[in-house]
């Protein structure tokens, strides 16, 4: 299960999920996010189960307009059968000097990959363990204060799902929905705040961080939290879709499997 929280300026024109690939003899159809104004995606996921999201590293001085777009990568990594094959054939044509600096996570119902392309020659390279794994916008794997939040958070809710009776029982996709549309900023780090060198993220001021950015679900004046999506891969047969067109904690989850069926845009592909 995957479950992501969009988080953008509110004036980049974005569609929260379409038919990014209709599919074809050599590709798979792909389901996912647009962004209208660079054309790509930040989350994308395919009939086969592989999905692809990143998250881009937060610069004061803003992206650089000569590079590709960060929104190519999901795409490309969703274009295969599996998440090992995909990651074996896009990180070994991949230059990370390419891209703004980002970090994806790239995974199916049998593994799943950290990639990270900020810095080196080649994009950097991890399979992760079975288990719960959060990414925001810092490397994977590094301790901040709303990683240790959001892990706590899903931790809680997998001790509710797994207590509940038949009566009053919660689905996995309830549970992290509740998760996505959390507003509590996380604790201050400790024993160290973040390296001074650390570009601001979007709505922080003066290169501080507001306290909101650290919630699940972002609210800040220009940017905060614009979309979210609940992705099910099952053991066998298509993947499961829930989408909040909106914040969660004010738009409800609606199921958006039939898109898979749904009639395609040839212009959109």
């Amino acid at each position: 299960m995957v479950a992501a929280n969009r988080d953008e300026l509110y004036a980049r024109p974005a569609v929260t999920l379409t038919v990014l690939h209709a599919g074809d003899d050599r590709h798979p159809r792909v389901l996912g996010g647009r962004d209208e104004q660079a054309g790509g995606t930040w989350l994308a996921v395919n009939e086969h189960g592989v999905i692809a999201g990143l998250t881009n590293q937060p610069a004061g001085s803003g992206r650089d307009p000569s590079k590709r777009s960060r929104g190519e990568l999901p795409l490309a990594f969703a274009a295969y059968r599996t998440a090992a094959e995909a990651v074996e054939a896009e990180t070994a044509r991949l230059d990370p000097s390419d891209y703004n600096p980002c970090w994806l996570l790239v995974g199916d119902r049998d593994s799943l990959f950290s990639v990270g392309l900020a810095g080196g020659a080649r994009p950097d390279v991890t399979q992760l363990a079975p288990g719960a794994h959060i990414l925001e916008n810092r490397p994977f794997g590094t301790p901040t204060a709303k990683t240790a939040q959001v892990t706590a958070m899903v931790a809680e809710q997998r001790v509710r799902v797994a207590a509940g009776s038949p009566e009053t029982a919660v689905t996995a996709a309830d549970a992290l929905a509740e998760v996505l549309s959390d507003h509590r900023p996380a604790a201050a780090p400790r024993p160290a705040p973040p390296p001074a060198a650390a570009p601001p993220a979007p709505g922080a001021t003066g290169g501080v961080r507001p306290p909101e950015l650290s919630a699940a679900c972002v609210h800040t004046s220009r940017y905060g939290t614009r979309s979210a999506m609940i992705v099910t891969v099952p053991p066998a047969g298509l993947p499961r879709l829930r989408v909040a067109d909106g914040p969660p904690c004010e738009v409800p989850f609606q199921d958006a499997t039939s898109l898979w069926a749904a009639a395609s845009d040839p212009a959109r592909r």
